[in-house]
């Protein structure tokens, strides 16, 4: 099950990546995410706890991540990555493995992941994008 908060919105979040969001918030208090757009980790969504990780003023804010905590978990992306993406839904999700050593789930045994979709039309008119 994917959770959205609101109506139209430009990010989701798995139950399964939702829960170790909640895990991971205990152990490191407030959480962002930035989805990187290449270099060391590919384009995986990299999660950090707030103020690890500097927003510049070219980063885009994607929405934030109601997952059953006090405060939502804000998702950022590069300008020029948003460019490419700009057209898509991004859902966060967790599988097994193990990423690179940025993101704050590593030690888990889990990596987060970014599974996309194609805005529908009611979205790109929301956005917008037509």
């Amino acid at each position: 099950m994917v959770t959205s908060t609101p109506t139209h919105s430009r990010v989701a979040v798995t139950d399964a990546a939702a829960s170790l969001l909640r895990e991971l918030s205990a152990q490191h208090g407030a959480l962002m995410f930035h989805q990187s757009g290449g270099c060391c980790d590919g384009s995986a969504p990299m999660c950090y706890p707030v103020g690890m990780f500097i927003v510049g003023p070219s980063d885009v804010h994607l929405g934030g991540l109601g997952v059953g905590l006090p405060r939502p978990i804000d998702v950022y992306i590069s300008e020029a990555q948003f460019e490419y993406w700009k057209y898509t839904h991004l859902t966060i999700d967790v599988v097994p493995g193990r990423g690179a050593g940025f993101s704050v789930e590593g030690p888990t045994g889990n990596r987060f992941i970014i599974r996309s979709r194609m805005l529908e039309e009611v979205e790109l008119q929301h956005f917008g994008l037509r």
